[in-house]
């Protein structure tokens, strides 16, 4: 695992009140935790330390240390803040950080290359994992166990069942699959 791979834990939001506070919104398991993984890179590569957080209804509010007025609050607005992926704690089994699986190569459970994870989606419905597909439309594939039974981030591969996966055509012409052959 590369020690470049920085993983996003939290987009600041607005500004709250006249003292330099933020509204955070974090994909952390403990949202009052985030002081704890040192300081924050953002984007264009300042470190942001927090120096104070407390719980609102869905954010927490976080002062970080320079950030004294509105107006430097208002211009963090949209930020995303990053930690090094080797300052997370390792995953539960069958968990895994979205930086870790792009760029895995995808096969089938007889070794069929499939591509490679170009990124992850959750649209509402549950994750979906984007497949960069040679020659063909990348593909998306529901990140279940029964179109990925298998993660491997040591060997840096994935395993799909195509059919559950929905890289299989359906090659049913319309009638075949019926019981009286009818149309």
């Amino acid at each position: 695992m590369s020690d470049s791979k920085y993983i996003n834990l939290a987009v600041v939001g607005a500004a709250h009140g006249i003292k330099g506070e933020v509204r955070v919104k974090t994909f952390t398991g403990d949202p009052l935790a985030l002081g704890d993984y040192g300081p924050l890179r953002t984007q264009t590569g300042q470190e942001l330390v927090v120096a104070q957080v407390r719980p609102a209804k869905d954010v927490v509010i976080v002062r970080f240390k320079g950030v004294e007025t509105r107006n430097d609050a208002e211009a963090l607005n949209g930020t995303e803040l990053l930690v090094l992926r080797d300052k997370l704690p390792e995953p539960e089994e069958d968990e895994f950080y979205h930086v870790d699986l792009i760029g895995l190569r995808v096969e089938t459970a007889s070794g069929e290359p499939v591509g490679t994870i170009a990124a992850i989606h959750d649209f509402g419905a549950g994750e979906m994992l984007e497949v960069k597909r040679p020659g063909a439309k990348p593909a998306l594939v529901p990140f279940t166990q029964a179109a990925v039974p298998t993660v491997d981030i040591k060997t840096g591969v994935v395993q799909v069942e195509p059919i559950a996966a929905g890289l299989v055509d359906d090659e049913d012409d319309g009638d075949a699959g019926r019981p009286d052959g009818e149309g």
